[in-house]
């Protein structure tokens, strides 16, 4: 008899840690972006059908609004994907008689443009099918169909990741609009903890794999995970002036707070700290606690990207 364990291999299920608010904010930013290149692509073109929106935009709202921070969601990936694999798919439709190697041609050449170009989209494969075998309505665009429906399908599903995940602080897109890392990373003052990146790049080739990570997120989560196994939660003593910490929440109760003073003292009543919220929850506001009541709020302590400006300094 088969495990638990065992079908959960077999089937790559694991346990799923999103928020029920992540998960929401996902599904409306799939419905809004899609309706929007919809009505937009309309309004622009006047065409209907798989001329106004190709199906391989759904795929891509998959990525912009439930992973916005991977690796395949980022606008390279997201316009060189769409953009090469759509050149492919025309070519293949003109040069290749037989539809069904030129299908496959399609897809397998979009696959290996992308990989040497360095932005791979799953969704680029429908785009480069879809030239294919997308009917008349589809042919009829030659090489346009790289204009209109795809860069213009691309250029508003992106318009609508960037404001629509904009409102979500702990999830901006493109992941280079994050203000704060969870980790350190390649500027870590741990020097024992720090990963290097050259490390992670090589074991990755070793191990010839791509994954939807960028190797700095990559850094940043071995580097919070090595910090998590060694304390369970932010010591009193831990917490220094000038440093940022979280409370770990999503939503609308995220938050994170720099600490702007500190009045220190023996006796853990008169031990206290002074904050400024830089993100989230009450940004810009200011208050003070005791030095135990920051550390019993606070999740773990972030660090600013480099050459962001905090929206609450």
């Amino acid at each position: 008899m088969i495990s638990v364990n065992t079908l959960h291999k077999l089937l790559g299920t694991e346990p799923d840690n999103t928020s029920r608010i992540e998960k929401l904010v996902s599904t409306l930013g799939g419905i809004v972006s899609i309706f929007l290149i919809a009505e937009i692509s309309y309004r622009v073109t006047g065409a209907s059908g798989a001329s106004l929106i190709v199906p391989s935009m759904g795929a891509s709202a998959v990525l912009l609004f439930a992973v916005p921070h991977g690796k395949l969601s980022q606008p390279w990936a997201l316009f060189g994907g769409h953009g090469i694999s759509a050149v492919i798919g025309v070519l293949c439709y003109q040069l290749v008689p037989d539809t069904f190697l030129a299908a496959g041609l399609a897809v397998g050449l979009a696959i290996g443009a992308m990989h040497l170009a360095n932005c791979i989209h799953p969704p680029g494969g429908a785009t480069a099918l879809a030239a294919v075998i997308g009917g008349p309505a589809i042919h009829s665009l030659g090489y346009s169909y790289l204009l209109s429906p795809i860069m213009l399908n691309c250029l508003v599903i992106f318009s609508v990741a960037v404001f629509f995940n904009g409102f979500f602080p702990w999830r901006r897109y493109p992941s280079s609009l994050m203000v704060f890392a969870k980790s350190p990373g390649i500027e870590s003052r741990n020097t024992q903890a720090r990963l290097d990146r050259k490390h992670i790049e090589q074991a990755m080739e070793d191990m010839d794999l791509i994954v939807d990570v960028t190797t700095d997120d990559l850094q940043r989560l071995f580097a919070l995970t090595r910090e998590y196994a060694e304390q369970d939660c932010i010591d009193c003593d831990s917490i220094e002036l000038g440093h940022y910490y979280t409370n770990g929440k999503h939503g609308s109760r995220w938050s994170v707070r720099k600490i702007i003073d500190e009045h220190r003292s023996s006796d853990p009543q008169h031990d206290m700290v002074v904050y400024r919220v830089v993100e989230g929850h009450g940004l810009r506001s200011s208050s003070s606690c005791t030095r135990e009541e920051f550390s019993q709020w606070a999740s773990h302590e972030v660090f600013p990207m480099r050459d962001k400006k905090l929206p609450g300094e």
